[in-house]
């Protein structure tokens, strides 16, 4: 067998000092968004240059390392990937990757309807979009930009290109959410779409996150089964998923529970993250960062690079403590994380 025979064998998995196993990456692909959601970032923001986030052969590079080692699903994500140029043209580099099942994308839906059949064309698998209401003036006060009717548009678009795997995504804040469940869920039915709502997590923008502001998975479930009859758990597609699904009688669309807050997944996480400028994240609420852009621009070899990722991945704790007093809140926002 030559070395190149040798080179496009798998190797070792990554796996943690705990056992798990990891198979997902999510990527941000940019820090910049065209919205200001509370819980995501400040209003104003200074976003990094141009020239100190991974390009797409960077990033292509990172994920042919991590499929040799068994990572098969990736996540685009940002800020709004959407906002990074030619996205489609990633889309494409990274589903060309042997061992990549699915590449999937989270976006704010803004500039989806202008996107969404060359993202379909490219290869791209699922779009989660984010959508918290559908009321303009809601939809307007968290998000701080009057952008609904382009949301929906970008909706419609992805289903007329042929995505048959939209998840629509909804993060719930006590004292925000309360009359938005109902008419989420009604909309989502009728559409036939996927609904997650997602627990207000410690990663907001402006610092002022607190745990009494948690409009927990458990509430949600007893305010839709009031009002629509009672949820039935559904079989998870994957044993790693952060969702846990339901479904009505009616058979419609699945309803799922991120409940990262007060009921954490972390024993069955198989997730890494690459922030926009190259840093490893071994998990969402991490206080630590593993510099994989350093490596990358200074020749480093495929095999240095991914020994550094191993050793972050090594650092990863049993659970990230959110739901305990011992939580240490990252000094970063989701937003220069990567959703």
């Amino acid at each position: 067998m030559n070395q190149d025979q040798k080179s496009n064998l798998p190797m070792a998995p990554i796996v943690d000092s705990h056992g798990r196993v990891h198979r997902s990456l999510r990527i941000s692909v940019t820090d910049r968004c065209n919205i200001r959601c509370f819980y995501c970032m400040p209003e104003n923001v200074k976003f990094l240059p141009q020239d100190s986030i991974l390009n797409f052969e960077e990033i292509h590079r990172v994920v042919q390392i991590l499929a040799r080692q068994g990572v098969s699903r990736v996540r685009l994500t940002g800020g709004e990937p959407l906002v990074r140029s030619e996205l489609w043209n990633l889309v494409e580099l990274v589903k060309s990757v042997p061992g990549i099942n699915e590449v999937a994308l989270t976006t704010n839906g803004i500039l989806l309807s202008d996107q969404a059949k060359k993202l379909k064309s490219s290869g791209l698998d699922r779009i989660n979009v984010s959508l918290d209401s559908i009321d303009p003036e809601k939809f307007k006060e968290i998000t701080r930009r009057d952008a609904l009717d382009k949301v929906l548009a970008g909706i419609d678009a992805a289903v007329q290109a042929g995505f048959d795997n939209i998840r629509i995504n909804a993060v719930s804040v006590k004292g925000i959410s309360e009359t938005e469940v109902i008419p989420l869920v009604s909309w989502a039915q009728q559409q036939n779409l996927h609904l997650r709502f997602i627990e207000f997590m410690p990663l907001d923008g402006d610092q002022a996150w607190q745990n009494q502001q948690v409009f927990t998975g458990a509430r949600l479930r007893s305010i839709i089964e009031a009002k629509f009859g009672t949820l039935t758990p559904v079989r998870r597609g994957h044993a790693s998923q952060p969702a846990t699904d339901f479904q009505l009688s009616d058979g419609s669309a699945p309803i799922g529970f991120i409940d990262s807050v007060t009921e954490p997944f972390c024993q069955t996480c198989d997730r890494m993250r690459i922030t926009a400028e190259g840093k490893l994240r071994n998990c969402l609420f991490s206080t630590q960062e593993w510099d994989l852009k350093d490596l990358i621009r200074s020749n480093a070899s495929d095999a240095q690079i991914e020994e550094r990722i191993r050793l972050g991945i090594q650092h990863k704790k049993l659970g990230h403590g959110s739901d305990s007093g011992r939580f240490v809140r990252p000094e970063r926002a989701m937003y220069q994380i990567g959703g």
